[in-house]
C-alpha cells in the first residue's frame, strides 16, 4: 500500500453562490494579444464582469487572481488589474499562483472569504500572457549589475566586467518544467500515456472532439455570453472568438503530426496537446443571502471543492484522479449524479488517464483506500464544448473559464450538480462541485 495524497478540503458556513463569470477570447500566444500584458488582459475581463452585472463596484470586498509566469512590474497582479477597472482603493486584492490551478485556488480564497463572512461580494480570475514573458539575464550579469549600484566609475565596471564569458550573455528563458523533477509538462505527459496504455490513436480521436466540440459551440453562440468582446491597440478591431479551435480537425490531419517530445516512440503532439495561450477569466461570487437581497439570479450554488497533491513524477497529471473523488466524498454525491464534467485538458493523454484510473478497482484499491472505482465518466457529459486542448489553456486563467463554462452548461442542459477538476504542475489537484439554482 503506498501513501496516498494530501489534500484540504472546503467549505463550510454560508451558501456561496456563483453570479455571473466571462473571460476575453482566449488566443494563440504571439498573435492579436502579442503586445498585450497579463495586466491588460486581466483588467479587460475583470471590466467586462463588473460592466455585465448590477453589483456596484464598491460592493466588491475582495479580489482574488491567479497568474503563473508573473511579471515583476505587476507582481500582485489582482491588486493593480482591481485598480484599473474600477474596484475601489478600499478592497483588498491579491494574486495567488498554483500553476495551472491557479484561478482555481483564487476561487477557493473568495468562497472560503464569503463562507466565513468575512466577504459578502468577491471575485475571483487569473490572467496569463505567453507573449511576453518575462526573460532575465545570466546570473552572473545579474549579480554584477546588483553589484554595480555601487560603482562609481569606468574603473569599477570593469573590475565587475572580469571573470565573464560569451555565454553568460545568453538570455534564460522560463522553461515551462517542473522544478523538483526537471521535466516539461510533455516529457512527463509522454511517461504517463506509456505507463498506463493510452494509444495515440486514441488520443487523436479525443482532440479531434475536442476540436469540433468547441467549433460548434461557437457557431451555435454557446460561447457568447461568456466571452466579452476585446479590442487591443493599434487598431482596436473587435475580437469576439477563440482563434486556436481548428473545426476542420481530421484523425489524417493529426496522424500526420510528428512527436513533440519523444521523437522516435512518442504519441503526444501539438495537436493532441494543448497549446500555449494568452487570456484572462474573472467569476462573481456572493453569499446567497448577499443575492438574494440584491435581486442578484445566481447560476450555481457552491456545493464543495478540494484541493489535492501526489507524487509529482509519477502522478503529476493525474490530479483529477485524487481530487475528483475527494470532494464527492466530501459532498455525498456520485459520480453518476454529475450532470456536467468540465475537466482540463492539459494533454489528450492525461484526460484518457484520469478517466481510466477512476474507473479502475486496482487503483481505487492501492491509491485511494476505496473498496470500488469512484465510476466512468458518460462521454456526452464531458467537455461537451471543448476544452484546453481547442479554446486555450491561458495557466492562471484557466479555471475561471472551466467554472463559468460547468454554470452556463448546466443551466443550458437543465443538469443539477456540476464538477470541475484541473490538474497542476507539482502533482496539484483540484475539483469542484456546483448545484444549478433555480430561483
Amino acid at each position: 500500500m503506498v501513501d496516498g495524497p494530501s489534500g484540504m478540503t472546503g467549505t463550510e458556513g454560508r451558501s456561496v453562490v456563483v453570479v455571473d463569470g466571462c473571460r476575453t477570447p482566449f488566443l494563440r500566444s504571439g498573435t492579436a494579444y502579442r503586445d498585450q500584458t497579463a495586466y491588460d488582459l486581466g483588467r479587460m475581463a475583470l471590466a467586462g464582469l463588473l460592466h455585465r452585472t448590477p453589483i456596484e463596484p464598491a460592493e466588491v470586498d475582495l479580489l482574488v487572481m491567479g497568474t503563473v509566469i508573473a511579471d515583476p512590474t505587476t507582481s500582485n497582479l489582482a491588486r493593480e488589474c482591481g485598480l484599473a477597472a474600477g474596484i475601489p482603493a478600499a478592497c483588498p486584492a491579491y494574486t495567488v499562483t498554483a500553476a495551472c490551478v491557479s484561478a482555481n485556488v483564487a476561487f477557493q480564497d473568495a468562497a472560503n472569504a464569503i463562507a466565513v463572512g468575512s466577504a459578502d461580494v468577491a471575485i475571483a480570475g487569473g490572467a496569463e500572457t505567453l507573449s511576453d514573458v518575462p526573460i532575465r539575464v545570466s546570473r552572473p550579469i545579474r549579480k554584477r549589475l546588483i553589484a554595480g549600484q555601487k560603482a562609481r566609475g569606468i574603473g569599477d565596471w570593469l573590475k565587475l566586467a572580469r571573470g565573464l564569458r560569451f555565454r553568460d550573455l545568453a538570455p534564460e528563458v522560463p522553461p515551462i518544467a517542473d522544478f523538483s523533477t526537471g521535466l516539461t509538462m510533455g516529457q512527463n505527459a509522454e511517461r504517463l500515456v506509456k505507463r498506463i496504455g493510452i494509444s495515440r490513436e486514441d488520443q487523436d480521436r479525443y482532440a479531434m472532439a475536442s476540436h469540433q466540440r468547441a467549433a460548434q459551440a461557437t457557431r451555435d453562440g454557446s460561447f457568447e455570453r461568456q466571452v466579452i468582446t476585446a479590442r487591443v491597440p493599434r487598431g482596436f478591431e473587435a475580437i469576439r472568438e477563440d482563434n486556436g479551435i481548428r473545426g476542420d480537425s481530421s484523425m489524417e490531419n493529426l496522424g500526420k503530426l510528428r512527436p513533440a517530445f519523444d521523437r522516435k516512440f512518442g504519441t503526444i503532439t501539438a495537436g493532441n496537446a494543448s497549446y500555449l495561450t494568452d487570456g484572462a477569466s474573472a467569476v462573481l461570487l456572493a453569499s446567497e443571502s448577499k443575492a438574494r437581497e440584491n435581486g442578484l439570479r445566481p447560476m450555481a450554488r457552491v456545493a464543495g471543492f478540494c484541493m489535492t497533491a501526489c507524487d509529482p513524477l509519477e502522478e503529476l497529471l493525474l490530479g483529477p484522479a485524487f481530487a475528483v473523488p475527494e470532494v464527492l466524498s466530501r459532498t455525498g454525491l456520485g459520480l453518476e449524479q454529475m450532470d456536467v464534467v468540465e475537466l482540463h485538458e492539459a494533454f489528450a493523454g492525461q484526460v484518457l488517464a484520469v478517466l481510466k484510473l477512476l474507473a479502475d478497482e486496482d487503483f481505487a484499491r492501492e491509491r485511494l483506500g476505496r473498496d470500488s472505482a469512484v465510476g466512468e465518466v458518460d462521454p456526452d457529459k464531458l467537455n461537451a464544448w471543448g476544452g484546453s486542448l481547442s479554446v486555450g489553456h491561458p495557466f492562471g486563467a484557466t479555471g475561471g473559464r472551466l467554472v463559468t463554462n460547468c454554470c452556463h452548461r448546466l443551466e443550458r442542459e437543465q443538469g443539477r450538480f456540476g464538477l470541475v477538476s484541473a490538474c497542476a504542475s507539482g502533482g496539484l489537484g483540484y475539483a469542484i462541485v456546483l448545484e444549478r439554482i433555480e430561483w
